[in-house]
């Protein structure tokens, strides 16, 4: 695992492998930035020529290796390129995905020291979580394929900067928000065979245990006493029977309480509905929602915010079997409610329904539900965007805030009302699915809003598209599980504690 710390020894005589400078784009080629002028000055100008010799431009994440030819303690500088330089700073996701391209770049280093332009406590920590995300990479299943690889680097020290409180929170918090996410990932990449409903409540249990919150599991008879309709008859057709599992993190001096609902499908082949081949290779991914609610309230509760958070993992395998819900069954919801299934691959909005009515019971004054849900979010928003949907336009203005502040894309997407028709049942309360394909997306979002109970501010995101990167890792992105939502969740926690929400 990588650490990130703060060094006062100065750039040429930190003893490390590599030293990591940074270049702005200039009129002419690329021209080092702040914090390089003595690198380049112990180098009588070699640095700045040879970039010049190069054809370097400084664009964004370009990199460049140049030795030092024993001017420095390192024998390597890596010069790498932040783009146009801004007269109020580098934005914080910029510095994110720099972070992310150096942290790929220093793979198999022990120990690099970075000299960059990082203007206050917040831009250290972007860059610093940046890194600690791009050094990211899922190992637990190579064996020979392991051989060749290199590990992530081992400590990056930043340099020429002051050491104060703000600056040690930031790279604290950095560590922390990065940590969740990475568990958020592993989580989301394990196979299906090792990670079922009952292995993921287990790994909750372990998780609170370390990280200072409390878990209570509910077990299949426990469900089926208490009536959880929903999450029983998604779990019915597998012989992996469904949990529920309630977080719990309290902050003596909190006033108010968010309830984070996720979506745990361990693995969705779509049940008697069954998905078309090449649909289902990545479904082990469709516990995403799950994955970045229990990531969020680990980093609250390690920070220790000021903010009651209820956390819910609504977990089932959703499979083909003479078990499974068929389409035309009607389900009980908890507390209820009657729903018709007209497709059993819409089945993350049954366990979902179950798991916002229960959150509810507990009076939070807000919730947000999470969930790899729809297709239809994909269509509209791409791969690399998620959806907001909310019964609030303050509040889902409030999550959109958060989001594009932690560095998270999203989009507010509307719920509008003439379309609660299309899911009227002849025999049940609703059907889970619309008459049409079209706008599924809030089709899925209206059916969710019925659930949610009167007097809260509730907000749902659909993370279908950016919660599995099947692209080549990039930035600070990984390949496979990117733990999305996760630094989303973490910054509405915060805003709220700050009294900003």
């Amino acid at each position: 695992m990588t650490t990130l710390s703060i060094g006062s020894t100065a750039a040429l005589s930190l003893r490390a492998d590599v030293l990591v400078i940074g270049a702005v784009k200039g009129k002419d080629g690329a021209v080092l930035a702040e914090g390089a002028e003595s690198v380049d000055a112990a180098l009588d100008g070699r640095l700045t020529a040879t970039l010049s010799a190069v054809d370097a431009t400084g664009a964004e994440g370009e990199l460049h290796r140049v030795p030092t030819f024993g001017a420095a303690k390192a024998p390597l500088v890596l010069v790498v390129g932040l783009g146009e330089q801004p007269a109020d700073g580098f934005a914080h996701e910029t510095l994110r995905r720099v972070g992310g391209t150096v942290a790929r770049a220093l793979a198999g280093v022990k120990k690099a020291g970075v000299v960059l332009p990082l203007a206050g406590a917040e831009a250290v920590g972007a860059f610093g979580e940046g890194v600690l995300l791009g050094a990211y990479s899922f190992e637990t299943y190579r064996e020979k394929s392991r051989e060749g690889r290199k590990d992530a680097v081992k400590d990056v020290v930043l340099l020429g900067l002051k050491a104060n409180k703000a600056v040690k929170a930031a790279t604290e918090r950095a560590a922390i928000t990065a940590e969740s996410v990475n568990h958020a990932r592993d989580l989301v990449n394990t196979p299906p065979n090792d990670l079922n409903p009952k292995d993921f409540a287990a790994i909750a249990v372990d998780t609170g245990k370390n990280a200072g919150f409390k878990v209570e599991v509910l077990d299949d008879k426990a469900l089926a006493k208490g009536g959880f309709g929903g999450i029983l008859g998604v779990g019915q057709g597998s012989a992996n029977r469904p949990r529920l599992v309630r977080l719990g993190y309290t902050h003596p001096k909190a006033k108010r309480t968010i309830a984070l609902v996720g979506k745990g499908i361990t693995y969705d082949s779509g049940g008697i509905s069954l998905k078309p081949a090449g649909s289902n290779e990545t479904m082990k991914m469709d516990m995403g929602g799950a994955a970045a609610v229990l990531g969020a309230v680990t980093a609250v509760a390690r920070l220790g915010l000021e903010v009651n958070v209820t956390g819910w993992l609504a977990l089932a395998e959703n499979m083909p079997s003479g078990t499974a819900i068929r389409p035309g069954d009607v389900l009980r919801m908890y507390g209820g409610r009657t729903v018709e299934v007209l497709n059993t691959d819409a089945e993350g909005r049954l366990v979902l329904a179950d798991a916002i009515t229960r959150a509810c019971e507990e009076s939070p004054q807000m919730l947000i539900d999470v969930a790899t849900l729809t297709g239809a979010m994909m269509v509209a928003l791409g791969n690399d965007m998620y959806g907001i949907m909310a019964n609030d336009d303050t509040f889902r203005d409030a999550v959109y805030d958060a989001a594009t502040r932690a560095g998270e894309q999203a989009w507010p997407m509307p719920l509008p009302a003439d379309m609660r028709k299309q899911m009227d049942s002849p025999i049940a309360d609703l059907k889970n699915m619309g008459n049409s394909r079209m706008g599924g997306g809030l089709i899925a979002g209206i059916f969710l809003q019925e659930f949610v109970a009167e007097g809260v501010h509730w907000a749902h995101l659909d993370i279908a598209g950016p919660a599995f990167h099947e692209g080549e890792a990039g930035g600070y992105r990984a390949k496979g599980g990117t733990g999305v939502a996760v630094r989303s969740l973490l910054q509405v926690a915060q805003d709220v504690a700050d009294n900003r929400i």
